[in-house]
């Protein structure tokens, strides 16, 4: 067992190097700690996460923005243990130690995570409940069919934008939109989706100078919205947050919308990158892809394991002096969720190029009580949008050599900057105006593939026997439309013009057909139902 920091902020114990050592440009900071942000942490974060195993085992400490102490948790069953029991590791930051010394100042670059609000990613017992009951009952109502109908629609207008260009920034382009258009939509804001929201979703995660300006354009906006549904309700998210019985106010409601806005943005936004990266760069994985050996989700769940969408959960709070893996965690000590280090944890998975499909023990969505609740909606959204773009432009080819792409990382994620690709120019396609994402139709829930027909049996009806024909008649053939034909597209029988009885009775015993042929609209049925629309 290793000894606690022994560095606080302005106490510094151990060896502190000049400015202009080296060891400054390798992320050590004072007391020898390693620095979870800057150039190093942002480079090459796996190689980071093994110097810290070496150096530390399961669980080792670092240094924040500003080189305030931290725990970062590398095994992937400590994480587990911390996520999962919260009368050790709160989601309070409140009992963060270095917030009540202030050490952390209110305008510390990674404020927009840790600063606490009224949200249920911030409490626990039963506040936390009642939040997250009002969370979880209003994703319930979501039509998943619906919203899956709107993101091959928004994934088609995209493409529609650059199907013409033959080169195309996938991550600008694609990736970083698709999530926005499908939030904004889904809340109850289409009318907020611009660029401007999808840099400040972006910007406000990543510890910068201007993440504050972010973090307030946002929520300005998500607070005109819940302004507008308490007095003109719809059916979106946001309405149903503000009709919940758990009584939210409107601050609760507007925090809660922007948590679920700028984690599923965020989180989706690096999963489709990502997933079109190893599509473009792995000619295995895009050979089993395009070979009907591997599905898009399935390529989706092994990508969560390889790069999750966030590398790491900011945090937890000791509620009291503990152990975790081998450490001594003080009361007030900040824990970080170690996402990506946890995924790749030699205890669980000492071969990293094993195939992962189907294998859901990831970290890529936490765990514990304030496990993802939307996981299933980012998981939508990835896999019908790179479905959607690989239908389109199946050409799609890496258009730089892969080791000229290049990721912005912070504390809780790394994102592609570009993913430049080529593709033959096409023309662009025509799309349908998108069904609600709230409440399926009434006349659909109990839809089914049958004919409009009635089944009721015929009544049977005695044919008399035809009279024999006068000798050196021959038979007569009905023409289309004459008393032998069945109108409306049904099935023809040949009858004698004076057997009108028995042709009625034939009619009356066969049940029209339905337009086109009913095999032809079963397949096109189950063909809509499994593209989502």
């Amino acid at each position: 067992m290793t000894t606690p920091f022994h560095y606080e902020p302005g106490a510094a114990t151990g060896p502190v190097p000049p400015p202009e050592c080296p060891a400054h440009g390798l992320g050590v900071g004072p007391g020898g700690l390693r620095r979870f942000y800057g150039p190093e942490a942002e480079r090459d974060p796996a190689g980071l996460y093994d110097k810290l195993r070496a150096e530390h085992g399961t669980v080792a400490p670092i240094l924040l923005h500003g080189d305030v102490p931290a725990w970062l948790v590398l095994g992937h069953s400590e994480n587990l243990h911390m996520t999962r029991t919260p009368s050790q590791f709160s989601r309070d930051s409140r009992r963060w130690r270095a917030l009540q010394d202030g050490s952390v100042a209110p305008d510390h670059p990674l404020a927009p995570i840790f600063t606490w609000q009224p949200v249920c990613v911030f409490a626990d017992g039963d506040t936390h409940e009642r939040l997250r009951g009002a969370v979880t009952d209003s994703m319930a109502r979501i039509d998943h069919r619906g919203v899956r109908r709107h993101i091959n629609r928004f994934s088609n207008r995209l493409v529609n934008d650059f199907c013409q260009e033959g080169r195309v920034d996938l991550v600008s382009r694609f990736a970083e939109q698709l999530p926005m258009m499908v939030m904004c939509a889904i809340l109850g804001m289409p009318e907020e989706y611009n660029d401007r929201m999808v840099q400040a979703a972006r910007d406000m995660t990543r510890g910068t100078a201007t993440a504050v300006a972010s973090n307030a354009y946002v929520v300005a906006a998500l607070s005109r919205l819940v302004q507008r549904r308490r007095t003109e309700p719809a059916s979106d998210f946001a309405t149903w947050l503000v009709e919940h019985p758990a009584g939210m106010t409107d601050t609760e409601v507007t925090e809660h919308l922007r948590l679920i806005l700028i984690a599923a943005y965020e989180a989706t936004a690096n999963l489709i990158a990502n997933v079109l990266r190893m599509v473009l760069t792995d000619p295995r994985f895009r050979a089993r892809l395009s070979g009907g050996h591997m599905t898009v989700p399935e390529a989706v769940e092994q990508t969560l394991w390889d790069e999750p969408p966030f590398t790491a959960v900011f945090g937890r709070w000791a509620v009291g002096d503990t152990e975790l893996g081998g450490q001594r965690i003080k009361e007030g000590d900040a824990l970080i969720v170690g996402i990506a280090p946890a995924n790749t944890d030699p205890v669980v998975r000492p071969d990293l190029t094993a195939n992962m499909e189907g294998n859901r023990s990831h970290l890529a969505f936490s765990g514990g009580p304030h496990e993802c609740p939307g996981q299933d909606i980012g998981r939508a959204i990835a896999d019908v949008g790179v479905d959607a773009l690989l239908m389109r432009l199946p050409d799609l080819e890496l258009a730089v050599d892969e080791s000229e792409l290049q990721w912005i990382g912070n504390i809780m994620s790394r994102h592609l900057v570009e993913l430049p690709a080529d593709f033959a120019a096409r023309p662009p396609q025509d799309d349908d105006e998108p069904p609600s994402t709230g409440r399926r139709d009434p006349e659909r829930e109990n839809w089914e593939v049958q004919s409009p027909v009635g089944h009721t049996p015929p009544a049977t009806v005695r044919t008399p026997a035809p009279l024999p024909a006068p000798a050196g008649a021959g038979v007569q053939a009905a023409a289309p439309g004459g008393a032998g034909a069945v109108q409306g597209g049904g099935v023809q029988t040949e009858t004698a013009p004076d057997d009108t009885a028995a042709g009625q009775s034939a009619a009356g015993r066969i049940p029209r057909q339905r337009r086109p042929a009913a095999p032809a609209r079963l397949w096109r049925a189950v063909t809509r139902w499994w593209s989502g629309y």
